[in-house]
């Protein structure tokens, strides 16, 4: 059974929401606040987050950032605003997917049911780490690229000596593309691999391969490892 952790101030829709995640079989707890939400989390470790932005002590955006600095519990966001600059705002801060006020208890379940089964794909649960009897999974041995090494296990990155600090999101992003290295992806392709949703704005893949330039130190205009071929997609090679 699934855990969720709600956490939204108004009571009214914070009862509705229990009522339709509990009635779809999930374990739930909530939070009016988002330092009760942090409690929650370090505490209690949900498989899944539904927050609300419109939280009384902080804003939505900043609780979303610490709870990134406590976790990589998946997070599903709860926002009355829909223009790009607020979903990318969103996604920049860690989001996992996000959902615009009113949304129907149905599609709060199909978004939430999404996000675990990507957390699930993306080795996170237990049992998804090897092959069955113990046997090393080849899809898991450590990817190395240059002076990058990427470790699916354990879900690091290193640049040389130093550790790279990425979200969960893009962690699996340059996974994907580390497994495809020296291939072309398209941003469709990667929607759908890496997001699972290929009705996400491509803007979304350009949101997160710019973190990923920002923190393997490198920019568009001068690429060393994330190379973009303009009208096709986005390739991850060695440094000549």
């Amino acid at each position: 059974m699934s855990s969720v952790l709600v956490v939204e101030d108004d009571p009214a829709i914070r009862t509705s929401l229990i009522e339709v995640l509990t009635g779809h079989g999930l374990l739930v707890r909530s939070s009016p606040d988002g330092f009760g939400a942090l409690r929650e989390i370090t505490r209690w470790l949900p498989d899944a987050v539904v927050l609300d932005l419109g939280l009384p002590d902080l804003d939505g955006a900043e609780a979303l950032r610490m709870i990134r600095g406590l976790s990589q519990v998946p997070v599903l966001v709860a926002t009355a605003r829909d223009d790009d600059a607020e979903i990318i705002r969103l996604l920049n801060a860690g989001a996992d997917d996000y959902l615009v006020k009113p949304f129907s208890g149905g599609q709060l379940i199909a978004r939430l049911t999404a996000v675990l089964r990507r957390s699930a794909a993306s080795g996170a649960g237990p049992g998804a780490l090897g092959a069955p009897g113990g046997a090393p999974d080849p899809g898991h041995a450590p990817m190395v690229t240059g002076e990058l090494r990427i470790d699916p296990l354990a879900r690091t990155v290193h640049l040389g000596d130093r550790e790279v600090g990425l979200t969960r999101r893009e962690f699996d992003l340059l996974a994907f593309l580390a497994r495809n290295a020296g291939r072309v992806i398209s941003k469709r392709q990667l929607l759908a691999e890496v997001w699972r949703q290929p009705y996400v704005e491509e803007q979304t893949v350009d949101v997160h391969l710019s973190g990923l330039r920002r923190k393997l130190g490198e920019r568009a205009s001068r690429p060393r490892y994330l190379h973009t071929v303009r009208g096709v997609g986005v390739k991850l090679v060695s440094p000549s």
